[in-house]
């Protein structure tokens, strides 16, 4: 008989949590043993259920999902898949560690092929002391990565495939709610979970201004500015985009794109 998995999924934006937890109800031979809405109760939700399996979203405010795994105790440690929005770097760092790791937005079958690797691997039981190095190496590895340099390219899922997008290739970001809207130079448009804030600081400031408090745009992609009514102004990028600008980025923009 098939082992059941006990999961925990600890995400701190709720519909992200909602749609993970819906998506393993659908899986057979899977039990969500709780979930988590921040990484300190992900730690001590781990603790107390001794799940097989931890599903932890890699950027969480506090404690994220690398945060979470150092202080869970080695005994206690399950087999982890990290959730990312998107990470080029984390990417990297996981896969050359071993460690799992899940797109937003989440797709069943992917899920379901990291349980069942997870249902195998169970069945080759490895040492605590490795998995805790694996994780190690593996949170190490990222961010140092992550140090280095402002990510250069997002991988946005679309379907059944991922498409890559450079970022020299993006015009703007607009947030709307829990989704990031991305329009290309070319007005190509996708969509991402993910917080602003936490783009924002993945990407260079030479390159890329806040127009308000839901807008990012590529400097070099605003063509025109026109003064509006209070003190504010209308930028218009080259793809033809009109995007309004608050009376506190005006003031930046003045600073800097509209002074000689």
């Amino acid at each position: 008989m098939a082992l059941t998995l006990r999961v925990i999924v600890a995400d701190d934006e709720r519909p992200a949590r909602r749609f993970l937890t819906g998506l393993l109800k659908t899986i057979e031979g899977v039990q969500l043993a709780g979930e988590a809405a921040g990484g300190a109760e992900a730690v001590a939700l781990i603790e107390s259920e001794r799940p097989h399996v931890a599903l932890l979203d890699l950027q969480m405010p506090e404690l994220g999902g690398l945060d979470v795994v150092r202080r869970v105790s080695k005994a206690a440690l399950p087999l982890v898949a990290f959730v990312t929005a998107f990470d080029d770097y984390a990417v990297e760092a996981f896969e050359l560690n071993a460690i799992d790791y899940l797109l937003k937005p989440v797709q069943r079958e992917r899920l379901a092929a990291t349980l069942e690797r997870a249902r195998d691997r169970l069945q080759r039981p490895e040492p605590a002391d490795q998995r805790a190095a694996a994780l190690t190496a593996a949170a190490s590895a990222y961010e140092r990565a992550s140090r280095r340099q402002y990510v250069e390219r997002i991988p946005v899922r679309r379907r059944d495939e991922v498409v890559i997008i450079p970022v020299r290739q993006i015009a703007s970001v607009v947030a709307e709610g829990e989704l990031l809207h991305i329009t290309t130079v070319g007005s190509e448009r996708f969509t991402i979970t993910h917080r602003l804030h936490a783009l924002e600081a993945r990407l260079d400031p030479r390159r890329f201004v806040r127009l308000g408090r839901g807008t990012l745009a590529n400097v070099d992609q605003i063509a025109r500015v026109a003064p509006m009514p209070g003190g504010t102004y209308l930028a218009t990028l080259s793809n033809g985009q009109e995007l309004p600008v608050s009376r506190i980025q005006s003031r930046v923009l003045r600073e800097t794109l509209l002074k000689l």
